[in-house]
Order: structure tokens, then sequence, then C-alpha cells
């Protein structure tokens, strides 16, 4: 979509050059292209591809709702304008989908659980665009969404941020009339607390589940609720907490947007791709002033710039399953030929009008486009480090597995490995995925088989008084023999263990270079090995192995990753068994040339010499 640069405004937006006009034009081209797809009654929108692990009954539910949500976000902003009559087209695939009778007919909430999402979808959009969509159905039509809608009712949902979808849906059914349960709102709230960690962050239910849902999830919905529930003393006592939060989430969520645009690759459903954006748009929506709505525009069309300019849409007008062009190992098991339209929840930015001050105020440029940084993000355990040499936001990670600690299952490559990035993603293909290579600090059996992390200790994430970002975890190397009947969601999976002995991690990071030391707790007959970041050629990654390991390569993975052909994946290790009680080293590099730091390493503690002449002094664990 590199017409939409015939549009670019470099005085409003300096950095992207995108205005609302851009983003209305992405979401009519979206839109329009679904038409192609539709069944006659437009009920069912059925995009080419093979059909996702749920059916194409549930893919067409999808493209329909999904597709839904930027249609609503569209008109919504518009107070009603609807020049394309998209309003009108989805009219007809409500009287069609929620006909029992119908050929047309969607999959029901009481059929299927993917209808409880989708669900969601259809009645936020109903709420959004009541005075022009549902105000005007005929009572037959009003009587049979409810009637689609209230399966939702007592109905049992995972306890992760699904649970705010049934909230919605009860939620929008008491607006209108409809049957609901004030037991299942009180619960599902009481829930939805338990999911709260500190400095403005949710976890995806009990687990150290931290990835995107976060913010297009979880705090996308709770605001968005107490709009619904307006007057509601539950919703407005909750609504000041929920600003709260959004608010610190967003001062950590720009400083993980790259200069390029490039969210975070790290967590499952990377193929909603620009969704990423929704928590810049909710809270603009929300009136927040910090961040300021010029920087929060600037992250959002960044992003959504970033996908058009890079293939998603692609020429066909067509978003798939994959980042920028198709690339089906992105997908879960749960993925079909409509997922990818939950990128829709990227354009909500739609639903403020055009002189709200998120359109109107110049953009300012993100954190790594100001300096270089560093940044401890204490709920998920990342030292965050942002240069402006070359745009990249790096994450080192000793807090996410989606996991508990002390669990023992495979490392998911989304969630369990040492480092995530903007210009990089883990191995998601080939035998590296199962198998750690990438950023892992490894044991390797007999057979050559490395070790996993899942369920470490979280020791240590904290920001030095140079700046320097340091960190530490613990784990039980442990081998698994994973149940193969298991479904993929992409987190790791349990299955026949080996234990090994302890590892233990500490990292200091700064600018484009980390300090990654390791030590193996007992005597062991298993190399070790540590791997560097998974770079596309020609991105620069290195690893300087300190003293100890003795060996050092690269390793060439072919289409392991959506973002190249070729992934290359340096690393080093020991050539026999790992000594106890040693502290090995490794220098790891990414982005802009710099020369390595410089090493001391004690007994107790490590001095570093950064090349920007700062030094610190490590205290080993």
């Amino acid at each position: 979509m590199r017409w939409l640069r015939e549009l670019d405004d470099r005085t409003l937006s300096p950095h992207t050059g995108w205005t609302r006009d851009h983003w209305a034009a992405l979401a009519d081209h979206l839109l329009l292209t679904a038409r192609r797809h539709a069944s006659p009654s437009h009920a069912r929108i059925s995009f080419p591809g093979e059909p996702g692990g749920y059916g194409p009954d549930v893919d067409a539910l999808e493209g329909f709702a999904r597709t839904f949500l930027a249609a609503g976000f569209r008109v919504a902003g518009e107070s009603g304008r609807d020049p394309h009559g998209h309003l009108e087209w989805y009219a007809r695939g409500l009287a069609a989908g929620t006909d029992p009778r119908s050929p047309e007919r969607w999959v029901r909430l009481d059929e299927h659980d993917q209808a409880k999402v989708e669900a969601a979808s259809i009645a936020l959009v109903l709420h959004l665009t009541r005075p022009w969509l549902w105000d005007r159905l005929d009572d037959g039509v009003r009587e049979r969404v409810i009637d689609y809608l209230a399966p939702a009712i007592g109905a049992a949902y995972p306890p992760i941020n699904w649970v705010w979808f049934q909230l919605v849906v009860e939620q929008f059914l008491a607006s209108v009339g409809g049957p609901y349960s004030r037991a299942d709102l009180e619960a599902g709230l009481a829930l939805t607390d338990g999911f709260v960690r500190e400095e403005g962050w949710y976890a995806d239910g009990d687990r150290r589940a931290y990835d995107h849902y976060v913010g297009w999830a979880l705090h996308f919905y709770p605001l968005l609720w107490t709009e619904m529930a307006a007057g509601d003393p539950a919703a407005d006592a909750r609504r000041p907490a929920y600003l709260s939060r959004l608010e610190r989430f967003l001062h950590d969520a720009v400083h993980l947007v790259g200069a390029g645009g490039s969210p975070l690759i790290q967590g499952r459903s990377l193929t909603y791709r620009f969704a990423a954006a929704a928590p810049f748009w909710a809270g603009a929506r929300a009136g927040l002033t910090t961040p300021a709505p010029g920087l929060l525009r600037r992250a959002a069309s960044g992003i959504a710039r970033h996908f058009a300019e890079r293939g998603a849409p692609g020429d066909d007008g067509l978003l798939t399953l994959g980042w920028h062009a198709p690339w089906r190992p992105i997908a879960q098991s749960y993925s079909g030929t409509g997922s990818p339209y939950w990128a829709a929840k990227g354009l909500y930015g739609l639903a403020l009008p055009a002189d709200h001050p998120v359109w109107t105020a110049v953009e300012e440029p993100l954190p790594v486009e100001e300096g270089d940084f560093q940044r401890v993000i204490r709920s998920p355990g990342w030292l965050v480090s942002g240069t402006r040499a070359d745009g990249l936001v790096r994450v080192v990670n000793h807090g996410t597995d989606h996991a508990l600690p002390g669990d023992h299952r495979t490392d998911s490559p989304l969630y369990a490995r040492l480092g995530y990035s903007t210009a990089t993603s883990p191995v998601l293909a080939g035998p590296h995925a199962a198998d750690p290579l990438d950023q892992s600090v490894t044991l390797l059996d007999p057979s050559g088989r490395p070790s996993h992390r899942t369920g470490f200790d979280t020791l240590l994430a904290d920001r030095l008084p140079t700046g320097t970002v340091v960190g530490a975890s613990r784990w039980q190397a442990h081998w698994v023999d994973p149940d193969p009947g298991a479904p993929d969601h992409g987190y790791g999976r349990a299955g026949a263990v080996t234990t090994g002995p302890g590892l233990t991690v500490v990292s200091a990071l700064r600018g484009p270079w980390e300090v990654r030391l390791v030590r193996v707790s007992a005597p062991c007959p298993f190399p070790l090995r540590v791997g560097g970041w998974p770079a596309p050629a020609p991105l620069p990654s290195r690893v300087v192995p300190g003293p100890g390991l003795d060996l050092a390569d690269v390793t060439s993975a072919p289409d392991a990753t959506p973002l190249s052909s070729e992934t290359l994946i340096p690393w080093c290790g020991t050539r026999a068994a790992a000594e106890p009680d040693r502290w090995y080293s490794a220098l790891l590099h990414l982005g802009a040339a710099t020369p390595p730091p410089d090493l001391a390493l004690g007994s107790t503690t490590a001095r570093v010499t950064w090349p920007d002449g700062a030094v610190d002094t490590l205290r080993l664990p």
C-alpha cells in the first residue's frame, strides 16, 4: 500500500507522514476488499487459504466479526456519515447470521467457544454505532441478535482475557433490555482484578503471560466496558484505576516500538499485526495527556505504516496469516483465514473524530528517536535498551515464560527466549523452534538436545545508577518429550521430563551490548551453549565468547522466521562438560557497530567498562 504515501503530511506528522486520512483509506481498502469474499447475504466472509484449526464455519464468522470492528470504528468516528454504506452492508449480514433458518447462519456461542470471542466484537460495534445501526434494525433482527448473544449468560469462559468477552456481551445485552446476569458481571470483574500486576501491567491469567494481549485486550476492554456501563456505580468506581493503569502502561509501551514502526516481535497471535496500536488509541480516547497525543499517534501510525509498506495488506488487499508477507508458521493452531482481521483493533483511533487532539496534534518522536535509553519493566521482568543510531529496541527477558515458577515445560519461542527485539524474530520454524538455540542458555544432552528454562525463578530486574539495566534468573535445566496431541496455542508444552542441574544467568544491558554471565550449579556431563540474536541477514549480530567457551560459530536457519529467507544465529559454548560453579561470560551484540565492553570477571563480582565509558560493578548471586 505504498500509494498511501500520496497522502503524506510531513508538517502534521513529521515522523510517519500519516494522518487520519491514511487510516480511513486503510480501513476502507480492507473493508471493500473483504466484500469480494462475502456470502450472498454478507453474513460470512470466507477469505482464501487453507481453513484454520476450527474449520471454515468459524473462519467465516471471524471474517465477518473482525472486519465489522473496522466498519464500526470507521462510522462511529464520522458520527454516522457512511459514504461507502458499511453499516447497511453489515446489517444484512447481521440479519442472516442470526437467523437459524438461514444457510448463512453463524456458529452459535453454545456450539463453539470461538463464537464467544467474535460475539464480543459484534456487541462492541453495535454499542459504538447504536444510533445508526442497532436503532434502525427491525424488531425481528434485534430479537435474533439478542438470542444469538444470550448463551454468554452463565457460560464458562477461560480465566484469561476471554472473561472480557463475556462482560462486554452481557453489558451490551443489559443496555438494550436483553437478559444478562449481574452475578456473571461481578464474578468476571473480580476475576480480572486478579490479572493486575505492578506499574500498570496485567498478566493474561495466573501465569507469567505478558505479550501484546496486555495492550490490545486487557487494557482495551476495561475502559470500553466502563463506557457501556456508564452510570453503574461499579463501572464508575473502577474507571479511575483502569485509567491510571493504562497511563502507566503506555509509558512503557512507547519504549517498545522501534523507529521503523515495528512492535516487539514476541508473544502469540502476532498475525494480528497492527492491532498492537490499539492501546495507544485507547489512551487517546480516554483523554490521557501523558503520553502526549502526538506521541500516541506517532506510535500507532508507525506500527500501521510499518505493515502497510511491507505487504500487509498485500497487493490483493487481504491480510493473511503472516507478519509482513504470508508466512503460515507464525500462526497458532486456533488461527484461520479470518483471524488476521483482529488487526482491526489497531483502527480504533478512527472512532475518534477528526478534531480530536490525537489527530490534530503534531507527531512527537518515539523515545528511541530521541536518544539511547535503558529501562526496566518489572512485571514481565524485561530489561529494555533502545538505540537511536539504528532505531532498534531490544528486550532481555528474565520474567516471562507463559508459565509459573517450577513448571517443567518446553520453552515457547514466543515467550521463554532470553531476548526479543523490534528487528528480530525468535526462530519459529525448523529444528531450532522446538530445540532452543537463539537467545538461549542450554545444556546439551548426549544426543545433542538442548535443555529448556521454562519455570525459572526471577532473581533481579533493576537499573543501576549509571543507567545500565541488570537482571538475573535461575532454573533447573530440563528436557521434555512433549505430548504430541497437545494443541499449539503458542505456549510451552508439557510431557515426560528429565531434569538436570541448575543454571543461573545474569544480564547487564546497555546500548547494543549485553554482558551475559552463566553458572552451572552442579557437576554434569553436559556441554554448555549460549545462543545470540537470530538476525535476518544483513542485520549484524555477534557473540563474543569469554574464557572457557572454546566453541563459537554461526548457524544458518533457512525460512525460520517471517523476516527473511535466512536467519543467522551466532553462538558459543564448551567442547567438554561445563564446569560447576564457574562463571562463564559472553558478550551479545545486535545493531549498529560499536566496540565491545570490557569485562573483568571475579569470583563474586564482575566489572564492566562500556564503550561509552560508563563503568559498572555487578554482584554475582
